[in-house]
């Protein structure tokens, strides 16, 4: 076998000099090289930002939306949002290790497992697109992909559906996150708290603040409220849009008797939401930017332009135990789990 970089760069075919990630294109040929693994694909899980822009792109139609994907991995090689420049993840079954790994790694042939580095640099080739399950973003197909000697990775557990599983570990970074940046006694928003890392976030949210904090959701519409509440995942919701930054601000500084908050998170998939993250959070806060949607430029010069000394994270969809935080969560809140899998598994509109 041919001998390869730990990180992928010998896939990168243009430009030189950049990791995969950040390569225009790369080899997505399928013969492995010494350091790499072979996957049957069985589905993908686009991240939520880019398939909300290629469905509104391909006017929410499933067979224009099959091609717009394989057009995309035809030209680039991998599954990356040339708008969004994001991807997602997927799951499959392992069908070949390189020698290199072969003994040193916890794989076997046969296992299933989901990857947990994104699409946006996974040499990955389609041979045919089963079905787009469009309320859920998850794209079914039989294909094949190449994990790299430094991606991550996890077993599906065997106590759930492989859908809630890859569902949850999609968004996994956004929950792990939150359990060790939020204390006891911390005020907490979170954009977009009726989504998929939305609720997550939530539910760690409410467990890490204690009895003296206070754990505020910002939702779209009313059904999303209902849903929030049903699931006791907040203490208090405003409902309107993320992109609007003065209602969300006096909003929440109304509900807190004109304080700001210690955190904000934002899990929305839409653009123009920088703000509405930033001019809540008070001096010496945080804001941590889960969505895929955002823009570092506007967030950057966004909070200079409004005089805030806060700090700003870039949502890393790893953090070290994300997978076993994120798992235990589904394990440990039976109506969140219920949610999820009406949502994921049994494809339930809400």
């Amino acid at each position: 076998m041919k001998k390869g970089c730990k990180y992928g760069t010998h896939r990168v075919i243009e430009p030189k000099g950049v990791l995969p990630q950040a390569a225009k294109i790369i080899d997505n040929t399928m013969d492995i090289y010494d350091n790499e693994i072979l996957i049957d694909v069985k589905a993908l899980n686009i991240d939520s930002a880019s398939f909300t822009q290629l469905k509104k792109a391909n006017n929410n139609n499933e067979e224009q939306l099959k091609q717009g994907i394989l057009d995309i991995i035809e030209e680039r090689g991998k599954m990356q949002n040339p708008v969004t420049g994001s991807g997602g993840m997927l799951i499959g079954v392992v069908k070949k290790i390189g020698s290199k790994l072969q003994g040193k790694i916890d794989l076997e042939i046969g296992d299933l497992i989901a990857t947990l580095v994104s699409l946006s640099l996974t040499p990955l080739k389609i041979d045919k697109i089963n079905e787009i399950q469009m309320s859920i973003d998850r794209v079914d197909i039989i294909g094949s992909a190449i994990l790299f000697e430094s991606g991550i990775y996890a077993k599906l557990p065997k106590d759930m559906d492989e859908r809630l599983a890859l569902a949850a570990l999609d968004v996994a970074g956004a929950p792990a996150q939150v359990a060790k940046m939020v204390k006891p006694g911390d005020t907490v928003l979170i954009l977009g708290a009726s989504g998929k890392s939305g609720m997550l976030c939530s539910y760690e949210a409410m467990k890490r603040v204690g009895p003296t904090g206070k754990v505020i959701g910002a939702v779209i519409d009313e059904k999303s409220k209902q849903q929030l509440e049903k699931l006791n995942l907040c203490h208090d919701i405003i409902v309107g849009d993320a992109k609007d930054s003065m209602f969300i601000y006096n909003s929440l500084v109304e509900i807190t008797n004109g304080q700001e908050c210690d955190i904000a998170i934002n899990c929305v998939n839409v653009g123009d939401t920088e703000m509405s993250t930033i001019l809540p959070v008070k001096d010496n806060g945080v804001a941590y930017f889960f969505s895929m949607a955002t823009s570092f430029t506007k967030a950057t010069l966004g909070a200079e332009g409004v005089g805030k000394d806060i700090t700003m994270i870039m949502g890393n969809g790893y953090t070290k135990g994300h997978v076993e935080i994120t798992l235990a969560e589904l394990r440990e809140n039976k109506e969140l789990r219920d949610m999820y899998e009406k949502i994921y598994v049994n494809r339930e509109a809400l």
